[in-house]
């Protein structure tokens, strides 16, 4: 289903068509679900085209939401407010969604880029860590993630936000002697993970 940019309810055509087409959907009634999206697609893609403000995105995301107004259509009450409401609520929390997923995952990227920048400038630091070439932002975002939660939390106080030892222990509101041991044991299992050198010496911070 692919809405075009001029796509309106039907003219002529009062609220309850789209309500008795979306209670008839709810009842297992393809065609009629076929006509509730004839009449609501307009108001429903223009939604999310306003908030993801790509026509592709926005057509994705609206055949997502009549994916899901297909599943729901068997709980539609008309007494707490029209289909075509409905359907465009659904729209626009769906595109939110979509909008914050779609930052989320550029932040992760960046954030592994950054931390993969950092890596690689200390390659030639005295007492650093002896790294390896080429690490890429989706395979540092994977290792990450298998680091422990307290571990991770160090490395990327110390490594994505530049912050000391004794800043990160701080921050964390431990030892810097434990700071330190977080900061040491997530980055050996970083390195491992992402084929580093198993000779890992710790950062003079």
């Amino acid at each position: 289903m692919r809405p075009d940019d001029g796509d309106r309810p039907i003219p002529g055509r009062s609220p309850t068509a789209a309500n008795e087409a979306f209670r008839s959907a709810g009842r297992g009634d393809r065609e009629a679900f076929a006509t509730f999206y004839a009449l609501t697609a307009g108001p429903v893609y223009g939604t999310v085209l306003g908030i993801v403000r790509n026509r592709s995105l926005a057509e994705e995301v609206t055949q997502e939401t009549y994916v899901e107004l297909w599943r729901l259509a068997t709980r539609f009450d008309p007494d707490r407010g029209s289909a075509q409401r409905f359907a465009v609520t659904v729209g626009r929390r769906r595109a939110i969604d979509r909008v914050r997923s779609e930052q989320a995952r550029r932040d992760r990227e960046e954030n592994a880029q950054r931390l993969s920048a950092r890596l690689g400038e200390r390659t030639n630091e005295p007492g650093g860590f002896e790294p390896s070439a080429g690490f890429d932002a989706h395979g540092v975002v994977e290792a990450l993630r298998r680091l422990t939660k307290i571990e991770r939390e160090a490395v990327t106080l110390a490594y994505y936000g530049g912050w000391t030892h004794r800043e990160v222990a701080s921050l964390l509101n431990i030892p810097e002697g434990t700071a330190k041991t977080r900061i040491r044991s997530g980055m050996i299992k970083l390195r491992n993970l992402l084929g580093g050198s198993s000779e890992h010496r710790e950062v003079s911070r």
